[in-house]
């Protein structure tokens, strides 16, 4: 997976995503769906250092089968909450 942290003035923000939908585009209807490398383009890192870094998030991009199943397995994102968009699948995180 892949994933980066910014420090903003809301707090801390993250993007993680699959491997595999790196640079891609998903359309569905109305809703389209880029992971551009500007975004989500971070380090490649393991479950736990995603685990840490969502553990930690004011703020959370989620893109990807793998990485949205571990936010939802951890407690972070309800499954209820994910859309599916031309077959992957997209999460938000926000803490008040």
């Amino acid at each position: 997976m892949r994933l980066t942290e910014r420090d903003t003035p809301e707090g801390l923000l993250v993007a993680v995503c699959d491997d595999d939908v790196l640079g891609e585009t998903f359309e569905e209807g109305a809703v389209s769906l880029t992971v551009t490398e500007e975004f989500y383009g971070g380090e490649e890192v393991d479950e736990s250092a995603v685990i840490d870094s969502l553990a930690r998030a004011d703020v959370a991009n989620i893109v990807g089968t793998r990485a949205v199943e571990l936010a939802i397995d951890e407690g972070f994102i309800d499954a209820g909450n994910v859309l599916e968009v031309d077959g992957t699948h997209h999460a938000q995180l926000l803490r008040m």
